[in-house]
């Protein structure tokens, strides 16, 4: 009978953060997937633990997945950890899960610690609608073309970002979404020297360029301002009742179809129709 796969998330800078029921799933595990094996080793041994550890990371993952997978199958328990956070999120995971998935592996997941939702909790931006997309590629064409399909995005946006590339990634979200587009600079989140700066995008690239940014950021940039309809005119509606009259439906159906499509009272149609 084949083993499971469960997700257990890691701390993001505070250690405490790791709950009991993930110290379980680890200690119940057959073996440990990590990112970096000398990271999770730090949290094994600070939960008092010792478990077989194999490496899963971007680029390995193709091989040392089918292997994963082939040790699931023959009935091992594994449990898969990134450096800090939910597994398979803008991590190399996701792929371990759909291969688990593909092949009639049970895949669990522990709640837990995540940078993004934690950031967007204190972003003081939108939290009801939001979208993530992670880091941006080193790569300046997909990169244009990554911030450019989000030029209309109304919901907020959630990004990773590095301390070297910050001054650029600011740059380019500066010129895709204009000066006074809100952003809030979350960095070193739960950890010693944790910070939150709510600014506009001029406010955040001129700060940047000025101050070299130190520790691990996620951006929580605000989203593109609504463009709201026009309001239907009268007479365009009034011009619409008379094309569906015209078409054989009475005044009444035609009014009220007229009244569904644009919002405006039925009486007020009605009687303007008449006159």
């Amino acid at each position: 009978m084949p083993g499971t796969l469960t997700l257990v998330p890691t701390p993001i800078g505070n250690l405490s953060d790791i709950s009991p029921r993930c110290r379980e799933a680890l200690a119940e595990a057959d073996f440990i997937a990590a990112e970096d094996t000398r990271v999770t080793l730090k949290l094994l041994n600070h939960l008092g633990l010792k478990k077989p550890l194999v490496s899963y990371y971007e680029h390995n993952k193709e091989f040392s997945g089918k292997k994963i997978l082939e040790r699931i199958l023959a009935g091992e328990n594994c449990a898969q950890v990134s450096d800090a956070g939910s597994p398979a999120i803008s991590d190399p995971g996701e792929d371990l899960v759909r291969l688990c998935a593909e092949n009639g592996v049970t895949v669990t997941a522990i709640p837990g610690p995540c940078a993004a939702i934690t950031a967007l909790s204190i972003s003081a931006l939108p939290t009801g609608r939001f979208t993530f997309e992670g880091f941006l590629s080193t790569n300046k064409k997909n990169r244009a073309a990554h911030l450019q399909s989000l030029a209309g995005e109304t919901r907020t946006m959630i990004f990773y970002e590095a301390p070297h590339k910050l001054e650029a990634t600011l740059k380019d979200l500066l010129e895709a979404f204009g000066p006074d587009r809100r952003i809030s600079l979350c960095r070193e989140l739960t950890k010693l020297h944790e910070e939150v700066l709510r600014m506009t995008l001029r406010e955040a690239a001129d700060l940047c360029a000025q101050q070299p940014p130190r520790g691990e950021y996620v951006l929580i940039v605000e989203g593109a301002a609504e463009i709201k309809a026009p309001e239907p005119s009268l007479e365009d509606a009034l011009t619409r009742v008379a094309e569906l009259m015209a078409a054989g439906l009475t005044r009444k159906d035609a009014v009220r179809q007229v009244s569904g499509e644009t919002g405006l009272p039925k009486n007020a149609l009605y009687e303007a129709s008449v006159k």
